[in-house]
């Protein structure tokens, strides 16, 4: 359906034709028209299906509507909130592309940056407000923002809000809203406890389930490679040297892992840059604008940093670490399956990751691709006990024959020396001993 048959201003419709869009998508045409009769909505649908689109444009016809009746300007009315820095920027970026003709004002408010800039700007007034949980519940509660006003309210990603540990900063936030509001609550999936959260603060909601007209696992080409974890850098330099490769995520499982990843591509001439939570606000953000820029083609990312972003025409996505939860798999090869778009998804498996390999098979009901012609095919099968260790995971060194019997050949000269040193100290102290003895029987 064209969005001119949505009943659309004119503004809105010219700021889209800007961006280039004409048809819209199935959630957009299912959730617009009943936003815009001013009805509760409950979405269950993923990244990538076009649900900023049908949240954002109803408010702002909304609000230019109430503007256009009222005259009034700079009272904050509507709230978004979310989960990670990287979605709310791109969250209030929409806004302001989709009402770039309406004169209203957004503002993006998150953690891990200084909250003097945002509070200043704050005090110039503001029309819509997206943010993350912990930053807008400081704020509120040092008296920088009121959301007594608040007439549009949007929970959106709320099943990673629950992963990442939000729901209780979300509840206390929602306290401070009006309770005669249009409230929008999205989120992927639907566990028990937010489905309790979606009855508590939605009013006869509508409900829209959407998946994609084409499921992400049959528009994107998927390949797994069997390998040894101490050659998995290895196998990933060697794939990323094709240049066919355009743009790539690689994704790891800590953050950790994601640095040593990325010292390891940079070591053989491969410019990659890490997108995780222990990076500033600022490096993950020129690190995100890099990528999409095209000046690098190569981003490694853990999961909740990657959540959510949209990046356009991705070619490929690396399971460098094969994901504990099988849903993750399908969150994570869908950023390269976005509008409908096909792309690559490949995964390494080493012998410990063959149950999570059978579990994610089994969820997107489909057998993966194997690729046997690779030069570091999987050697050991041995099953080893996990490791109880307080260190953090790292992407061990890849190593050879050499290395092996250097090593062998260091533990044994170890041996030899601690040997010596054993025998040394035992002679010491008989000597001291023999000392003693003598030193008592002069005395006497």
């Amino acid at each position: 359906m064209s969005f001119k048959d949505l009943k659309l201003i004119e503004p809105i419709q010219k700021a889209l034709k800007v961006e280039g869009y004409t048809e819209a998508t199935q959630i957009q045409v299912k959730a617009i028209p009943e936003l815009l009769e001013g009805k509760d909505l409950l979405g269950c649908a993923q990244t990538g299906t076009g649900k900023t689109a049908a949240f954002a444009i109803p408010i702002l016809q909304g609000l230019h509507k109430e503007q256009l009746e009222t005259k009034e300007r700079r009272k904050l009315k509507a709230l978004v909130v979310a989960p990670t820095r990287e979605l709310a920027i791109q969250i209030s970026e929409s806004f302001k592309s989709y009402g770039r003709y309406l004169g209203l004002k957004t503002m993006v408010i998150y953690g891990g940056v200084s909250q003097n800039p945002q509070t200043r700007d704050l005090g110039h007034g503001v029309d819509i407000l997206v943010a993350t949980p912990g930053r807008l519940l400081d704020l509120i509660n040092q008296g920088f923002i009121s959301l007594k006003n608040i007439k549009y309210f949007v929970l959106d990603e709320a099943d990673l809000m629950l992963d990442m540990g939000m729901l209780k900063d979300v509840r206390k936030i929602i306290k401070f809203i009006p309770e005669v509001r249009q409230t929008m609550f999205f989120s992927a999936t639907m566990p028990t406890e937010i489905g309790e959260l979606a009855n508590s603060i939605l009013n006869d909601p509508i409900r829209i389930d959407i998946t994609p007209e084409s499921p992400t696992v049959e528009i994107i080409k998927q390949s797994v490679y069997y390998v040894d974890r101490v050659n998995k850098v290895n196998l990933l330099v060697n794939i990323l040297k094709d240049k066919e490769i355009e743009s790539v995520i690689v994704f790891s499982r800590t953050k950790h892992g994601a640095n040593k990843i990325v010292s390891s591509l940079e070591k053989a001439g491969l410019k990659a840059e890490a997108i995780h939570g222990n990076k500033s606000q600022n490096a993950r953000q020129l690190a995100l604008n890099n990528f999409k820029e095209r000046k690098i083609r190569i981003l490694v990312a853990t999961d909740i940093a990657a959540r959510g972003i949209d990046i356009d025409q991705l070619s490929h996505v690396v399971n460098f670490d094969l994901p504990e939860v099988p849903e993750t798999y399908v969150h994570r090869i869908g950023r390269t399956g976005r509008a409908g778009l096909g792309g690559k998804a490949i995964s390494f498996c080493d012998h410990g990751e063959k149950p999570l390999l059978r579990s994610i098979q089994k969820v997107i009901s489909k057998t993966i691709h194997e690729v046997t012609d690779h030069p570091y095919p999987l050697v050991d099968t041995t099953d080893k006990p996990k490791e109880r260790s307080s260190k953090k995971h790292s992407t061990p060194k890849p190593y050879n024959s050499n290395d092996l019997a250097e090593k062998s050949k260091s533990t044994k000269t170890g041996k030899i020396r601690r040997e010596r040193r054993s025998d040394e100290a035992k002679k010491s102290v008989q000597k001291k001993n023999d000392r003693r003895k003598k030193s008592h029987w002069s005395s006497r």
